[in-house]
């Protein structure tokens, strides 16, 4: 018993020697200390292991980016355990309010890991010729159709109604084309679509006017349907997208990295998306944790976050899947704007796979 006393003492000694011995940046949190396992040893003393194996592996400085909006949900934990010094490194978070916030960044590598809406990701790579790369996809369609009253149960039931919608010129309206399109319905002749320049003007309408009828991204849609109580969502985009396309979905936001940091950093970036893949499957299985996380972090509020979540499809999809999914949607917006994509679609290297 005495043995096994020391050697436990003599082991806790020599790990916490360990974990002081390299250099930290100022403020960085202590590595995370590595568990000491004892178990039963028989025969001579020389024969008893007094120190590890393998010596603790030092943490790196990594700067990480997120949108504000649905593309940060699947972050949450990973932001909270990166706080709590848990994380396989030290992860940095930036919320940003704009994408030209972070884009120069991300391409000259200041910020070597991001979540950026999809058509952004190609528009970077294309832009860097090549110094961005899709890691996974991390957010699905958070569009919906929403109306004040009971029309609309299929997409056919869009033939002859005015949809009010916000996105002019972006994604949400070539999304909205392509799903009329594959219906059998042309954008402008079959269905009017009027487009706001801000969502809450969309919401006025909603609240005003009976049986109206809108197309909005979540957290909008949740906003609207927690002051209206004559709002309903009516169609999600998603969904009705999928059974008129075979697989094909709509793809709103990605996760990538800097081509040249992923190249000398491979398993910084592999561990950062294992503790993704993890951080994303707590948000959809811990909604109130998870809305508790998102207002810590000041990217939606408690109440917004709570009922907006269920409605974000957030996931981590990586490989071939990924490639799939996200290639499929990219033509989508090519064949509508070339510039959406950044003028050209991206060639295979683009697609990560580890």
């Amino acid at each position: 018993m005495k043995k096994k006393v020391a050697l436990l003492l003599t082991a806790v000694l020599l790990v916490s020697v360990f974990a002081g011995c390299g250099k930290k940046d100022e403020g960085q949190k202590e590595p995370t200390k590595i568990p000491v396992v004892t178990q039963d040893v028989s025969g001579d003393e020389e024969n008893l292991p007094v120190e590890p194996t393998v010596a603790p592996k030092e943490k790196v400085d990594v700067n990480i980016a997120a949108m504000k909006g649905p593309t940060a949900l699947g972050m949450l934990k990973l932001m909270e355990d990166a706080e709590a010094g848990t994380t396989a490194n030290n992860y940095k978070f930036t919320i940003a309010g704009a994408a030209d916030e972070i884009t120069a960044s991300i391409i000259k590598g200041d910020i070597p890991i991001a979540a950026v809406p999809c058509n952004l990701a190609s528009v970077l790579y294309n832009k860097s010729k090549g110094g961005v790369t899709m890691l996974g996809i991390n957010t699905l369609g958070v569009l919906y159709i929403v109306e004040t009253g009971e029309t609309v149960q299929s997409v056919e039931d869009l033939r002859g109604k005015t949809i009010y919608s916000t996105g002019k010129g972006t994604t949400p309206e070539y999304t909205l084309n392509w799903l009329l399109k594959s219906a059998g319905m042309e954008p402008g002749k079959d269905v009017t679509v009027e487009y706001k320049s801000e969502a809450t003007e969309v919401a006025a309408i909603l609240s005003q006017t009976e049986n109206a009828v809108a197309m909005l991204p979540q957290p909008y849609v949740t906003t609207v349907l927690m002051n209206n109580e004559k709002a309903r969502i009516a169609l999600d985009i998603t969904e009705e997208w999928e059974a008129l396309n075979e697989g094909s979905t709509v793809v709103t936001g990605v996760v990538v990295a800097n081509t040249k940091y992923l190249t000398e950093n491979p398993d910084v970036v592999n561990a950062f998306l294992d503790e993704y893949a993890v951080s994303a499957a707590y948000t959809v299985e811990n909604v109130d944790a998870a809305a508790a996380l998102s207002e810590k972090f000041n990217i939606f509020k408690a109440p917004v976050a709570k009922k907006a979540i269920p409605y974000c499809n957030i996931v981590l999809i990586e490989g071939d899947e990924m490639k799939t999914k996200a290639s499929a949607y990219l033509n989508v917006l090519f064949e509508q704007n070339a510039a959406s994509v950044g003028g050209a679609l991206p060639e295979d290297g683009f697609f990560y796979k580890r």
